[in-house]
């Protein structure tokens, strides 16, 4: 029970920095300040929890691993949202990885997942493709998304079920808190050409100072949480419960940002909310 009250929690912190972003200046920048802040912030933490650990050499190659796949993430999560609609390419990206991650916790870590299980992974995938409502087109039209932004959107989906699969593993020789500190830093590094260039550093600071800080702590805060939860209970189980965040945002985008939502976002919302108890309860 504590594993999945972590993994909601965990879901709300990431809602709340991504409503941050959204509504932010510029993206990329703002990202890449949150990272700055997660990694300052955190890093006397890992440093100790480090110390205090002999890590042997195949902890540091997978640590390293880890670390490469999130950059990666992040780059191309930059250019999904060049590509696309934000409304369209997040429910693909997030529709991915509760459908590939419990098929690599079962086939290569031997983990198992119970047949209501399995019918908890396909609610919330169901759901997040209906709260995505996208329609595939050869070029950028109204109300489609275009190859591009879906082969980029799939991508990402891909690379977060590696990265949470790798974490899972380099989590038997790294401290949570150390991986995560170094993903942040990771992540820093490959926002920091984009972020440079831009020449709106100075200017996302002075504006949204406030959110940055909030938000550097919540987004590597919330990740913690899930890593303390994989400790406990399988990825297979655990990395499409973690979808639950969705729902607080299409929450958060009703009561913050007045976005209208309509009969589909609501039943998508309960698909996945539906999915996700099913998964606590029987995976």
């Amino acid at each position: 029970m504590l594993a999945i009250s972590l993994v909601v929690v965990s879901g709300l912190l990431h809602a709340v920095w991504n409503l941050f972003t959204k509504r932010s200046l510029n993206k990329t920048v703002f990202l890449w300040w949150i990272q700055v802040v997660a990694t300052v912030i955190y890093l006397p933490w890992a440093i100790i929890a480090i110390l205090h650990r002999d890590i042997p050499a195949t902890g540091w190659w997978l640590l390293t691993l880890t670390v490469s796949v999130h950059g990666l993430y992040v780059t191309l999560l930059s250019k999904t949202y060049t590509a696309g609609d934000m409304s369209q390419v997040y429910p693909l990206m997030r529709g991915v990885s509760p459908l590939l991650a419990p098929m690599i916790g079962v086939v290569l870590l031997g983990e198992h997942l119970s047949a209501f299980g399995w019918l908890g992974v396909v609610c919330i995938v169901v759901g997040i493709w209906t709260l995505g409502n996208w329609r595939l087109a050869r070029k950028s039209q109204a109300g489609t998304l275009s190859r591009a932004a879906t082969w980029l959107a799939l991508a990402v989906g891909v690379s977060i079920t590696l990265y949470t699969t790798l974490d899972k593993i380099t989590l038997s020789y790294v401290p949570a808190v150390s991986l995560t500190d170094a993903s942040d830093l990771g992540n820093m590094v490959a926002l920091s050409v984009t972020a440079f260039r831009s020449g709106a550093s100075a200017s996302e600071w002075r504006v949204n100072w406030r959110t940055v800080l909030l938000g550097g702590i919540m987004a590597p805060g919330g990740y913690l949480l899930f890593l303390y939860a994989l400790h406990q209970l399988p990825l297979a189980q655990l990395a499409p419960m973690r979808e639950i965040g969705i729902v607080f945002g299409a929450i958060l985008g009703i009561v913050v940002l007045k976005e209208a939502q309509g009969a589909r976002r609501i039943v998508a919302a309960g698909l996945i909310t539906i999915g996700v108890v099913v998964l606590g309860i029987f995976g």
